[in-house]
C-alpha cells in the first residue's frame, strides 16, 4: 500500500461501508421474510413498520454507495489532500453508520428530522469529496 498509505482512514470507510452493506442485506431480507414477503418484493411503505425500516436503511446506503466510493476513489487517485479525503470518507461512514441506526430503530421524525439531517450531512461529505477531486485536478491540489 505505499502509494496509498496516507489514505488509510478513507479506504477503511469504502471497506467500513462495503460490511455494513453485507450485514444489513440478509437482516433486511430475513425481516422481509418474517413478514411474508416474496423474494424482492418491497414492503408497504410505513415508517411504524421495522420490516419497511430495515428495508430502508440497506436501500439508502446501497443508493448512495456507489456516489461515495467513486467520490473517494477519485480523491485518492487526483491526489487530493490526504486529511480532508480521510476525514470526509470516514465523517460519511460514521453518518451512515448513525443513519443505520436512526433508520432502523425509527428514531425521530420520518421527514425533516434526524434521519434527514444525517443523509444531508453525509451528502455533504460527498460535496466535499468531489471539491477535493476538482481541486486537485484543475487546480493543482
Amino acid at each position: 500500500m505505499t502509494g496509498f498509505a496516507e489514505y488509510g482512514h478513507a479506504l477503511v470507510a469504502i471497506v467500513g461501508l462495503a460490511l455494513l452493506q453485507l450485514v444489513l442485506s440478509p437482516l433486511s431480507a430475513i425481516r422481509k421474510t418474517q413478514a411474508g414477503l416474496a423474494p424482492g418484493a418491497q414492503p408497504v411503505a410505513d415508517y411504524s413498520d421495522s420490516c419497511y425500516r430495515w428495508h430502508r436503511a440497506y436501500g439508502n446506503l446501497t443508493e448512495s454507495m456507489a456516489a461515495f466510493v467513486g467520490l473517494t476513489l477519485a480523491a485518492i487517485l487526483a491526489g487530493g489532500s490526504p486529511f480532508w479525503v480521510n476525514l470526509f470518507a470516514s465523517g460519511f461512514l460514521l453518518l451512515r453508520l448513525v443513519l443505520a441506526v436512526v433508520h432502523i430503530n425509527g428514531i425521530g421524525k420520518p421527514d425533516m428530522g434526524l434521519r434527514s439531517f444525517t443523509y444531508v450531512a453525509g451528502w455533504l461529505m460527498c460535496l466535499g469529496l468531489a471539491y477535493l477531486v476538482v481541486k486537485a485536478v484543475f487546480f493543482n491540489g
